[in-house]
């Protein structure tokens, strides 16, 4: 068993998120998780990610607040313990449209080693 506290977490970049910290709890760097990582983001009022794809499948699980997903079909709000899927290649955003922060747990597979 790999444990990581949430105190020694340690952050990581996501591109084209803004008012975001993202923080690694398994996989990459914090665990020998072979076929996926899981990652924490807290997300400010008005903070997000903006509309993008990636061929790589990921599952959002909110933890606390409101997360609103948009996709090209619409959007929905996600609630606490509220989750999705978004398959390879649907295109996303994500946005906190309350006055508190929110938090939520990505779980994606690793992507095709070069």
């Amino acid at each position: 068993m790999k444990l990581v506290r949430i105190g020694d977490a340690k952050p990581y970049a996501a591109a084209k998120h803004f008012d975001i910290t993202t923080l690694r709890l398994q996989g990459f760097d914090a665990s020998d998780a072979r076929n996926f990582w899981v990652g924490l983001s807290h997300i400010l009022p008005g903070g997000g990610a903006e509309m993008d794809g990636t061929p790589l499948e990921k599952v959002y699980v909110v933890v606390a607040g409101e997360v609103t997903v948009i996709t090209e079909q619409g959007e929905t709000v996600l609630k606490p313990l509220d989750s999705c899927h978004l398959a390879p290649n649907e295109r996303r955003a994500v946005a906190n449209r309350t006055n508190l922060p929110a938090s939520m747990l990505v779980v994606m597979p690793y992507p095709p080693k070069a």
